[in-house]
């Protein structure tokens, strides 16, 4: 079965002109159960996560002056977003959301997360639309559980994980990939354990060649029990601030060599979908819909 999270705290106004897709969040499953792709059955609505899973990555002052809402303005204006209790709450659940989808993948494997990529936020500040860092929490939930011992978290938004990279700098149980626009935000790049810094225009083709080339090899490496994948849509032509060239057809490739990897290695698999800011919000919920339909292929769910 092929498990998603789904949240429904998305209707919160934001200020005027804001540039973030709201709207995806409802679209995706919405255009997933109209094409039969998924059932109402496989979606799932976490309740917000506990205190303390979220202070195993955050620090415990930042966490407790976010949910008092007494971030100061310069925090929320690095965040992007106003500061609201329902805002605190869609958070909280979206990191739910990712332990969940974790534990899934673990039993079926795959699962994703409607929302979550939150890849911008560190321990203890957020910024880039990331105020709690979805997959860091899921991680670290995972393994001091013990359902895993090894993580290799492979972001392949077109905004680097700089967040993430901080949260693991270090550390040997987990093992960050970042490959993204080099001249894109963050404009000062933490290090991750590999980070593929893309020219900004390139094209499809040499994409799908650089990554053919570097997961493999990560596989076999890092020997990893499940890989979280941030798989964010800002990587199109299409894209208002990518800077990158893939079509449609070649995101879509993207997925199924991530996909496909592991399935062949065994490897369970927990996406959650990051960013896309195209114009149209039609080819955001598209290419994010082929990141559903080519996990439910390729796992068999």
């Amino acid at each position: 079965m092929l498990k998603i999270a789904y949240h429904t705290l998305y209707a919160h106004p934001l200020p005027a002109g804001h540039r973030f897709p709201m709207e995806k969040y409802e679209l995706i499953p919405a255009q997933l159960l109209h094409e039969g792709i998924i059932t109402p059955e496989t979606l799932f609505a976490p309740e917000p996560l506990d205190e303390e899973t979220i202070l195993l990555t955050h620090d415990a002052d930042y966490w407790h002056r976010m949910k008092t809402l007494q971030l100061t303005d310069k925090e929320m204006r690095a965040i992007g977003f106003p500061l609201s209790a329902q805002l605190i709450e869609r958070e909280v659940r979206i990191c739910k959301g990712s332990i969940m989808c974790a534990e899934y993948a673990l039993q079926y494997g795959a699962s994703l997360n409607v929302a979550g990529g939150t890849h911008h936020a560190f321990a203890d500040k957020g910024e880039g639309f990331c105020l709690l860092n979805d997959f860091a929490v899921a991680a670290n939930y995972i393994l001091q559980q013990r359902f895993v011992r090894k993580i290799l978290i492979v972001d392949l938004d077109v905004h680097q994980g700089n967040g993430t990279a901080a949260l693991f700098n270090g550390r040997e149980d987990v093992f960050t990939f970042s490959m993204h626009g080099q001249h894109n935000y963050p404009f000062h790049k933490e290090q991750s354990d590999l980070d593929i810094g893309l020219k900004d225009g390139t094209t499809g083709s040499e994409y799908l060649t650089i990554l053919n080339d570097t997961l493999p090899k990560l596989i076999d490496t890092v020997k990893p029990d499940i890989v979280l994948y941030l798989s964010g849509v800002d990587v199109l032509a299409t894209d208002k601030y990518g800077k990158l060239q893939l079509t449609q057809e070649e995101c879509a490739e993207r997925d199924y060599i991530v996909y496909n990897l592991c399935k062949k290695h065994n490897i369970p698999v927990a996406a959650a979908m990051g960013g896309g800011y195209s114009p149209d919000v039609k080819h955001i919920v598209a290419a994010h819909c082929n990141t559903y339909r080519i996990a439910k292929d390729v796992y068999n769910l």
